[in-house]
């Protein structure tokens, strides 16, 4: 199974490849060719970014050896939950997850266990023990390709969210994210004055920890 993910993943990135060198030529119909791309990766998804607070700070107080135990340990919490909400873990890079889900409730559910995770974690952990998590949501048309990465606007807002605005135990998302959750009782929404590339407006989503 995996070889046959392999090839499956090759294969897209080839073709998106050509793809991108026929645009390349100063005659090419970049209309048509965007809109190729777009049919065969283009697909809807709510994404989720996260990232452990405070990381690059600590790294020079306490060390890298540290930090990489703390990211073993937060891997180790969040791919249960992550596999629970049937999301798929496309990407780790450093102290940061990037994740795809279906559903955008199944999304800020997974997000919601995963703060409580790190706070039942947190619980006989010395500060610099602590895993301190945030998370950016967005939601809306990407282009996937295979299981090796995506790219979009909402991948971008989601993006700039979770790693650099939110802050520990923030859940934050697009406009379009709560588009999709209106009719949930169980949270609520606060306005975020930053501007974020990728999204129109973007919002603090009050939860029960």
């Amino acid at each position: 199974m995996m070889y046959i993910n392999q090839i499956h993943t090759s294969a897209s990135q080839i073709r998106l490849e050509k793809l991108i060198k026929e645009r390349l030529n100063p005659d090419a119909d970049t209309e048509k060719i965007d809109a190729q791309i777009w049919d065969l990766f283009g697909e809807v998804w709510a994404i989720m970014f996260t990232d452990l607070c405070g990381f690059s700070r600590g790294v020079e107080k306490f060390g890298i050896i540290h930090f990489l135990q703390l990211i073993y340990e937060s891997e180790r919490l969040f791919v249960p939950c992550i596999d629970e909400h049937n999301g798929i873990l496309i990407k780790s890079e450093g102290d940061s997850l990037m994740i795809i889900f279906r559903w955008v409730n199944k999304a800020i559910d997974c997000a919601i266990t995963m703060q409580k995770a790190a706070q039942a974690y947190n619980q006989d952990k010395t500060d610099e023990e602590k895993i301190l998590l945030s998370i950016g949501l967005g939601y809306g048309r990407i282009l996937k390709i295979g299981d090796a990465d995506i790219f979009g606007a909402e991948v971008n807002a989601a993006s700039k969210l979770g790693e650099d605005i939110g802050k520990a135990w923030e859940i934050l998302a697009t406009v379009a994210v709560t588009e999709q959750i209106k009719k949930r009782s169980d949270l609520q929404l606060e306005l975020l004055s930053t501007s974020i590339p990728g999204t129109s407006q973007a919002f603090k989503i009050i939860y029960q920890l």
